[in-house]
């Protein structure tokens, strides 16, 4: 199960009464600003890794992000859910951003983009 960008942008959830394009400018600039985060044992961005599970954004313009790591014992456990967190929130627009680390289901390296396997050179 190999998902593109695209594809994942789905998982995108509004629960919200903004009016469709202002949701969509968002979604779109949220994906933008969680691509500039990065594992620092992998070079590749925590979306396309397929870390980002759901963004949920709320009519108060508040955003919740499941995401998952790598392992349980991932070495940057402590400071990626802040990193996502600090990203989301630069998005002009976007109000208070909560961060849930989720391991149900388990992160395999099936979920990451062609992207991230270019760029792991996991063909």
């Amino acid at each position: 199960m190999t998902d593109t960008a695209e594809a994942r942008l789905s998982n995108m959830q509004t629960s919200s009464a903004l009016p469709p394009a202002e949701t969509e400018r968002l979604a779109s600039d949220i994906v933008a600003a969680l691509k500039t985060v990065y594992d620092p044992e992998i070079p590749a961005d925590i979306y396309e890794l397929g870390l980002i599970y759901k963004v949920d954004i709320k009519d108060d313009r508040s955003v919740e992000v499941d995401m998952t790591l790598t392992t349980p014992n991932c070495p940057a456990a402590a400071d990626l859910p802040v990193n996502v967190e600090n990203a989301v929130a630069t998005v002009p627009g976007v109000g208070v951003v909560s961060v849930n680390i989720v391991w149900d289901p388990a992160w395999t390296p099936e979920r990451m983009s062609d992207e991230a396997r270019l760029v792991l050179n996991m063909w």
